[in-house]
């Protein structure tokens, strides 16, 4: 841990709950049809990195505040997670941030659909390797 930026950290099973149920929120709240995409693509990204912080502290770390996005997804790999899918992960948040940041109309109806997608999944994947690798930390 040479990086200052990542600290150790011990997870409990509320804390891995709360992430969790926030995935689940965001992932249902970024299908409502009468938001715009670049609405459904910020929550569903929310997503995404809460499930990405979801599988850093059960590892036993937790990143620091600036950078966040970044750090979370750099550290975020534990779980066996498809390099490609990662990487599309990456081009998600960049694009998230141009529209936030820079540029409005920046997400279209099918790239919205896509992170929202890959959220569901993830959320899956993160579900199954909770149950297997740390069964301990998931509400009976």
């Amino acid at each position: 841990m040479q990086d200052r930026w990542i600290r150790e950290h011990k997870s409990s099973a509320q804390e891995v709950a709360d992430l969790l149920a926030i995935s689940g929120r965001d992932i249902a709240q970024s299908q409502t049809q009468d938001l715009g995409p670049e609405w459904r693509d910020n929550i569903a990204y929310n997503a995404v990195l809460q499930l990405a912080t979801l599988a850093l502290v059960v590892t036993g770390y937790q990143t620091e505040r600036q950078n966040k996005h970044q750090r979370t997804k750099r550290w975020s790999l534990p779980i066996g997670l498809d390099k490609d899918l990662v990487n599309l992960i990456d081009v998600c948040r960049r694009k998230r941030h141009t529209n936030v940041c820079d540029q409005v109309g920046a997400i279209s109806d099918t790239e919205a659909t896509e992170i929202i997608q890959i959220a569901k999944s993830l959320r899956e994947q993160i579900a199954t390797w909770l149950a297997d690798q740390h069964p301990d930390l998931l509400d009976p």
